[in-house]
């Protein structure tokens, strides 16, 4: 188990997506389990603390999520690059051993069957909000954060600290074509 891994406030959850970052979806039916990336995922509400994602209809896991109601966004960062392009890019559908293709552990906080992807710096688990219309029409998923971690090398006290950490925990931010942008500098405004 990651020592660094700390729970999180799930008043302070939407910091951990609010800069943007690429993230990993991953869910489970019994023993189906799958993660893809995704790049468009934001937090939604404070409190009681909600997400947003977009999942295709050709996905898998889309599909285990519509059956299981319960999803987990994941950070990867610089470290993860090429899994995470990997996960983007084969579908379960075409290729059942993409877990082990893409290099991707997995692992369980207590209390949840929600999969979660060793390695990223932060995790979210949250239960579907019911909303056919977006779901159907725009591909958009709500979900309620019930749980959320982040790695403490990185984010503490309820803030991101890149700037003084490895590179290589930098979160990942998706442009196109398998070009991904690190987290850049802090700078910071003055009043």
């Amino acid at each position: 188990m990651n020592p660094y891994i700390q729970s999180v406030e799930l008043s302070k959850a939407y910091r951990l997506l609010n800069h943007g970052p690429t993230v990993l979806v991953s869910a489970q039916i019994g023993e189906d389990v799958d993660v893809m990336a995704a790049a468009w995922a934001c937090a939604l509400e404070f409190s009681p603390a909600k997400v947003t994602v977009v999942l295709d209809k050709s996905t898998k896991t889309r599909q285990i999520i519509e059956q299981n109601g319960y999803f987990a966004l994941q950070v990867p960062c610089f470290a993860q690059l090429d899994m995470t392009y990997q996960l983007g890019s084969i579908t379960k559908f075409n290729e059942p051993n993409k877990l082990a293709i893409c290099g991707t552990q997995l692992f369980y906080q207590n209390g949840f069957d929600v999969p979660l992807v060793d390695g990223c710096i932060a995790w979210l688990i949250c239960k579907v909000i019911p909303e056919t219309h977006n779901q159907q029409t725009h591909d958009l998923f709500i979900g309620n954060v019930v749980g959320a971690w982040a790695d403490s090398r990185v984010f503490r006290d309820g803030h991101w600290y890149f700037a003084d950490a490895d590179k290589r925990l930098r979160s990942l931010h998706y442009i196109a074509g398998g070009t991904f942008y690190t987290i850049g500098d802090e700078v910071k405004a003055h009043l």
